[in-house]
């Protein structure tokens, strides 16, 4: 939930607050919806169950399904018109619900005032844009593996980017397992630091295989960083001092 607590609300970051609850942010809230009914008609929802009368059938239908809608390095170098709409298509795809449903979580937490800040549309194209860019530097970074790759975690990566350049002043209340999930409240520049520290990390041990694809993480975050240097400079970066996120997060 997005909750901006100021004194005085005719400052920046109280005007961003209220216009992002007023309009709904209807990109973000729309992202989130296409990803979860998109993955409750899949074959990994679990509620196809009856059209799969066995369990091989069943999981050959999911390995379809991953190599019709996901990312496989090997072939998209290959410049295949299917094989280019795949870094778009697979931004929708997830792999379980609880894959889906951590990356709704960040995009829920984070999404709706970097969508605010930038408009409706050049949210729609920064996340489709970003999201791609970094299933592609995921894919060039491995361009032998046969492994598919799904899901929004590259474009929500960016959208974390954006953030942290926008609004270094958010205070994010966050959930460390290390520290028994107690909610503890961070500014989010610390937290997102934080979070791509670990995924830079993450990445340099990572292999092709399958698993979580930090590259992707990090390749979009600096995406979404870099995206909002560039667009909107030092002007654009709310510094009032304020009290923004609240939602669990967990770098």
């Amino acid at each position: 939930m997005i909750e901006w607590r100021q004194a005085d609300w005719r400052t920046t970051a109280g005007r961003i607050r209220d216009a992002a609850v007023s309009s709904g942010a209807p990109v973000t809230y729309g992202l989130i919806g296409v990803c979860g009914v998109v993955f409750l008609i899949s074959p990994l929802s679990g509620f196809g169950g009856a059209a799969h009368r066995s369990e091989e059938a069943l999981l050959a239908a999911q390995a379809a399904y991953f190599e019709r809608w996901g990312v496989i390095p090997a072939e998209l170098w290959e410049g295949s018109a299917h094989a280019l709409i795949t870094p778009f298509t697979a931004l929708f795809v997830h792999g379980s619900w609880l894959h889906l449903l951590g990356n709704l979580l960040f995009l829920y937490v984070f999404g709706a005032m970097a969508e605010e800040r930038m408009g409706r549309v050049q949210f729609a194209l920064f996340y489709v844009g970003c999201g791609y860019v970094a299933l592609v530097c995921y894919a060039a970074a491995h361009a032998d593996s046969e492994q598919t790759l799904v899901g929004a975690s590259g474009a929500i990566s960016a959208v974390l980017g954006a953030f942290l350049y926008l609004f270094p002043k958010a205070r994010v209340t966050s959930l460390f397992p290390f520290l028994f999930f107690l909610p503890l409240r961070f500014p989010a520049w610390i937290v997102l630091i934080f979070w791509f520290a670990l995924q830079w990390a993450a990445a340099q041990g990572a292999d092709a295989g399958p698993g979580v694809a930090y590259l992707a993480h990090v390749a979009g975050f600096a995406a979404g960083f870099l995206y909002a240097w560039v667009r909107y400079g030092r002007r654009a970066r709310v510094r009032v001092p304020a009290t923004a996120t609240e939602g669990d997060s967990q770098p």
